[in-house]
């Protein structure tokens, strides 16, 4: 409990509300464990998105077809909330189930302080957004999840994103009319994912009365913009979902290639990250200060 006279705690969903209020889009990259998000957070980054994708590749290293379980998001996203102080999106796919499994998913992740949760339409095992032969759910099984999620969150600033993938299974009107179901079914964000054109893009803002989240994946279906062009169409999330493993990924095939084929790692040494920024990373000095405090003499 805070001393007396000390201002309440804000809650993270609170924090992201907060973001969420000001007049620019609020980028928010994609960080699929803790180490990413701190490097996230270290570039000053605002909020951090749990990517299920992300999530999938690195902790298992499968692709996004609805592999991950429930356990192993919300397991994740603690360690990612855990590492950071800024508010934690959380990529709960399907919800890993119906509206019953949808309203367990998101107390456990609210448990896991994160900030929002995202909950998408389509069939379980989902797939990818920028993969082929995608299904969603009939949209009164949605909505449900959507009210399903309302209802489980024990602080009501935590932001609920509904995401449809409707657009790809039966047209752009389509995702319209599921995006306007959505809003009027308490959605504080949509998500219509991927978009083909840039007149999608730029039509979706103002087709649903919900402010919305825009999803960059590059090579994926959708046109490759910056935060800037998506906030001038009127997008108040824009989301680089992957693009910091798939950086990653580069430059570890990188330094692994050159050491399998000299077997020395001295030519490399300037590529990887420095001892002393290494310990800071992860916080060694404020441990040993820990270890300093709480010293037995």
């Amino acid at each position: 409990m805070a001393p007396a006279g000390a201002p309440a705690a804000i809650s993270p969903g609170q924090r992201l509300r907060l973001l969420l209020g000001r007049p620019e889009p609020l980028v928010v990259p994609g960080c699929s464990d803790a180490l990413t998000a701190r490097l996230a957070a270290q570039a000053g980054f605002e909020a951090v998105y749990a990517s299920g994708a992300g999530i999938a590749n690195a902790l298992l290293g499968v692709p996004d077809v609805g592999l991950t379980t429930m356990t192993e998001i919300v397991d994740q996203v603690g360690r990612i909330a855990s590492a950071v102080d800024v508010p934690v999106v959380a990529d709960l796919d399907t919800g890993f189930g119906n509206a019953i499994n949808v309203r367990r998913a998101v107390a456990e992740v609210e448990r896991a302080r994160a900030a929002a949760v995202q909950i998408e339409d389509q069939v379980f095992p989902k797939r990818c957004g920028h993969f082929d032969r995608k299904e969603v759910v009939p949209l009164a099984e949605m909505v449900a999840k959507i009210r399903a999620a309302q209802d489980a969150r024990r602080d009501p600033a935590l932001v609920v994103i509904a995401r449809t993938d409707a657009l790809a299974v039966d047209g752009f009107e389509a995702a319209v009319e599921r995006g306007h179901a959505f809003a009027e079914a308490g959605a504080d964000l949509v998500f219509v994912e991927a978009p083909e054109t840039l007149d999608q893009l730029a039509a979706l803002p103002g087709r649903i009365p919900v402010p919305l989240v825009a999803n960059v994946v590059e090579g994926g279906r959708t046109p490759l913009l910056g935060a800037i062009e998506l906030g001038a169409m009127g997008y108040r999330v824009v989301l680089f979902a992957n693009t910091a493993l798939r950086a990653g990924a580069v430059a570890i095939r990188t330094a692994l290639t050159a050491l399998r084929a000299t077997g020395d790692s001295r030519p490399i040494v300037r590529q990887l990250l420095s001892w002393e920024d290494r310990q800071a990373l992860v916080g060694l000095p404020e441990i040993e200060a820990l270890e300093m405090r709480y010293r037995v003499e």
